[in-house]
């Protein structure tokens, strides 16, 4: 059985132009009827240009946007028919990595604070030791130093503050963790440092996760498998190798056409 199943998700919103009986209307199909499997402890790379569907995706599963049809299925249970209530309470067992950590931290709450927040979401009576000692442990394992702790966003660079907000996903102790565009606003050589963590965290805790991009080279040095979106639908889905090296949709062509290479001066 798979760990997360997509059956026919279909996202639409629908815009309203003009004033009173002169309105028009006009629907928006972000997404349009994606079906996914993935298994447990894989990474399934979601890649696709900016506008195809993958953040509106992303938060569908996340059940922050609702779903105009089809069911999120997460160890066999149907996220998308739970009350609001349960799906809060079940959200601890799927987090999210955004783009920007400066945007996705709040600037006014030390490590300390944003990490503590987030475990008592898991263990509400946890504090004292016990909560130093488990916040300690959470930096050293997205490599922050613990000394640190008491810092405020703004004095961490960004590859520190991305992971930070790989700590803050982590506290919950999810079992799924969806990650939206998480180095791209980074430097070359701090993507690195940040795709190996996200391969130590899965292989070390276990994670599934859904690793989202516009770059196929990034999304096949840390995936799995790679679904191509565009316009709303998944139009290549395979083996990371398979769709790298020999794609079948004229969409994926392009999107590895645009990898930048740098030609040898003779």
């Amino acid at each position: 059985m798979p760990f997360l199943e997509l059956q026919d998700i279909k996202t639409h919103f629908t815009l309203r132009k003009g004033m009173l009986a002169g309105k028009t209307t006009h629907t928006v199909k972000a997404v349009d009827g994606v079906n996914l499997t993935i298994d447990h402890g894989k990474i399934l790379g979601l890649v696709g240009e900016s506008g195809c569907g993958k953040s509106t995706l992303s938060r569908t599963i996340m059940q922050l946007i609702p779903a105009t049809s089809g069911a999120v299925i997460l160890e066999d249970e149907n996220l998308s028919d739970l009350h609001h209530r349960d799906v809060r309470a079940k959200r601890l067992d799927f987090q999210m990595i955004f783009q920007d950590p400066y945007a996705s931290l709040n600037p006014r709450m030390t490590v300390f604070s944003t990490l503590a927040e987030a475990i008592k979401q898991r263990h509400p009576k946890l504090k004292g030791e016990a909560l130093d000692h488990k916040i300690a442990e959470l930096m050293e394992r997205v490599g922050l130093d613990p000394r640190f702790i008491q810092k405020y966003p703004h004095e961490f660079s960004g590859g520190q503050r991305q992971r930070i907000a790989i700590g803050r996903a982590l506290a919950p102790e999810p079992k799924l963790i969806i990650a939206d565009e998480p180095v791209s606003a980074l430097d070359v050589s701090i993507q690195s440092q940040i795709l190996n963590l996200l391969l130590d965290l899965r292989k070390d805790l276990g994670l599934t996760m859904i690793f989202i991009s516009h770059d196929l080279s990034v999304v096949r040095y840390i995936a799995d498998h790679i679904a191509v979106m565009h316009a709303g639908k998944i139009v290549e889905y395979g083996d990371a190798d398979e769709v790298f090296n020999n794609p079948q949709h004229d969409y994926t062509r392009k999107l590895l056409e645009a990898i930048p290479h740098i030609d040898k001066v003779v």
